[in-house]
């Protein structure tokens, strides 16, 4: 009986480390508060609640109402997020600033702590969890356990017996992915809060295209392959941070001579 190959850990520990690291070195840095990273856990957690809520009654009907067509489930997928990610983003960020819990300096460390929720919580630490799950299970073979697992995990998830060989770029792809994360949910953090602190709505306008264009995507994976959809979500996400650091430009200026 084969067991998962090792290789497979470094996925989560990778993301975990970058998730959590840059939260910890910007609050060295910028001295990012405990207020920061608990809103933006309210933002993101609100977030995938309402995403839930509304997916599980509405994905079927629009799934069998056009056949599954991508262009129609990427519209949907990527509006969602540009909905509630995105806006429930601004929301909370406009209610901290009211309160004077977020400032204009807090704007890239709120996008972090975005990141942080979504990568390093929600993805990484329990597929973390499952490999270890896996691996210990399946080194004892003999065990009910392992011969329990093994079929289940064979017939579900075949890639996690391929090999370092065969694993390495599966694991280079997601973490990829999940940098394209990072990237995405840092842009969209900086413009949410730099729009509600100026109250610019020309930023709120350039954050929602990013979330919008980011979850568009996912339908088309199974098309385009792994490796094309991975690097073209990459392109999105860092085309993505590069407008709006572009945008806010001004903005940085202003907090530099403040």
């Amino acid at each position: 009986m084969q067991n998962i190959d090792p290789v497979y850990f470094l996925d989560p520990l990778v993301v975990i480390s970058f998730s959590l690291g840059l939260v910890v070195y910007w609050h060295h840095k910028r001295g990012l508060s405990r207020w920061v990273v608990l809103y933006s856990f309210v933002a993101y957690a609100g977030a995938i609640a309402l995403k839930y809520v509304v997916q599980i009654p509405a994905v079927g009907l629009i799934d069998s109402a056009y056949g599954g067509h991508p262009v129609v489930l990427g519209v949907y997928y990527g509006t969602q997020t540009a909905v509630f990610e995105v806006g429930g983003a601004f929301l909370v960020a406009w209610v901290a600033v009211s309160r004077g819990r977020l400032r204009a300096s807090d704007a890239e460390g709120y996008g972090l702590g975005l990141a942080l929720w979504e990568n390093g919580v929600l993805i990484a630490l329990p597929l973390l969890v499952d490999y270890v799950a896996y691996y210990s299970v399946l080194s004892s073979p003999s065990s009910l356990a392992a011969q329990t697992l093994y079929p289940v995990l064979s017939k579900d998830a075949p890639s996690l017996f391929l090999g370092a060989s065969g694993a390495l770029p599966l694991v280079g792809y997601a973490i990829l992915e999940r940098v394209s994360s990072l990237l995405a949910h840092l842009s969209w953090g900086l413009l949410c809060v730099l729009a509600a602190v100026y109250r610019r709505k020309v930023y709120l306008a350039a954050a929602l295209p990013i979330g919008f264009l980011i979850d568009f995507l996912t339908p088309f994976s199974q098309t385009l392959g792994i490796a094309l959809f991975e690097w073209l979500v990459f392109a999105v996400a860092a085309g993505g941070l590069i407008i709006a650091l572009a945008v806010t430009r001004a903005a940085h200026r202003y907090r530099a001579a403040g």
